[in-house]
C-alpha cells in the first residue's frame, strides 16, 4: 500500500514537487509518467525514505513517514525496494556474490534456490561469476532488479527501469511487474515513455513542472480526453500548455 498527500519538495529556491497526492493499494501497478524534468525522481526518492519531504504525508508499506525517524526508516527498507535508473552495485562483488549477499542481510528462507530462479529469468545465470564491472548497462539494470525481487518487498519503486535493456530484457521486467503485482507488491514505474509501459498499468500518475496532472486508471484518462484517438495522444494533452 502507498499514500501520498501533499508531498511538496523544495530545493532551495526550486520547487521540484508541488502538492502531488495519489494512493495505490497492493497488487497496483503505477505508471509515473511525465517529461524530464517532471519530478518523477524527486516523487520516488522521498517515497522510498532517500530525502525527506518538505512538506506533506507519505505512507509507504505501511510506514508514516513525515518525521523521517530512523525506526521508521529501518521498518521501511525491509518492506520497500528501490532501483534507481542507474543502480550503483559493488564494484567487488560478482553477480552471485551480489544476491547472496542481499540474500542474507534480508535474511531470505532458501535464498540460493530463490537467487538461481531470478538469475535464470533474468539470462544472467552465465555471468554468474562476472564482477560488477564486467557487467554492460542493461545486465546491472537486471541484476539490480533481481536484487530488489530476492526479498519480496511489498512495495517496488522502478525509476526508468528499461534503460539499457533490449527489447527481449525488456519484455521480461514488464512480465515481473505483472507476476509480483499479482503475488500482492504494490509497484511504481518510472518513465518518460509511455507506450513501453501503458499495457503492465492499472494506474497512471501523470506529471509536469512538478505537479500532478492526472491520477487514475488508463480508462479515466482516456475518459478526461475523449478526443484523444490513443492513450498516448491523452497523455499528450495531459501534459500540453494550457493556452488562454
Amino acid at each position: 500500500m502507498l499514500r501520498c498527500e501533499e508531498l511538496r519538495k523544495l530545493y532551495d529556491t526550486h520547487l521540484a514537487v508541488d502538492g502531488v497526492s495519489f494512493s495505490l493499494e497492493p497488487g497496483s501497478i503505477g505508471g509515473l509518467v511525465g517529461p524530464n524534468g517532471a519530478g518523477k525522481t524527486t516523487t520516488m526518492r522521498c517515497l522510498a525514505g532517500l530525502i525527506p519531504a518538505t512538506s506533506g504525508k507519505l505512507n509507504v508499506a505501511g510506514c508514516e513517514l513525515t518525521d523521517y525517524n530512523s525506526s521508521s526508516l529501518i521498518d521501511l527498507k525491509r518492506r520497500l525496494a528501490y532501483v534507481p535508473d542507474d543502480p550503483p552495485l559493488f564494484d567487488d562483488l560478482t553477480v552471485g556474490e551480489h544476491m547472496e549477499f542481499i540474500g542474507r542481510i534480508y535474511d531470505v528462507p532458501d535464498r540460493q534456490a530463490k537467487s538461481e530462479e531470478l538469475l535464470d529469468y533474468f539470462q544472467l545465470t552465465e555471468k554468474i561469476n562476472a564482477g560488477a564491472t564486467t557487467l554492460s548497462r542493461g545486465m546491472r539494470q537486471k541484476l539490480a532488479i533481481a536484487c530488489a525481487y530476492l526479498f519480496e518487498p511489498s512495495v517496488i519503486l522502478l525509476d526508468e527501469p528499461m534503460t539499457g535493456l533490449d527489447p527481449p530484457g525488456i519484455r521480461r521486467l514488464l512480465e515481473s511487474t505483472r507476476e509480483r503485482a499479482k503475488a500482492g507488491a504494490t509497484i511504481i514505474i518510472s518513465s518518460h515513455l509511455l507506450a513501453m509501459i501503458e499495457d503492465v498499468c492499472s494506474h497512471l500518475i501523470v506529471m509536469q513542472h512538478g505537479r500532478l496532472q492526472f491520477f487514475g486508471d488508463v480508462g479515466q484518462l482516456r475518459q478526461q480526453f475523449p478526443a484523444a484517438k490513443s492513450l498516448e495522444q491523452a497523455y499528450f494533452e495531459a501534459t500540453s500548455p494550457v493556452t488562454t
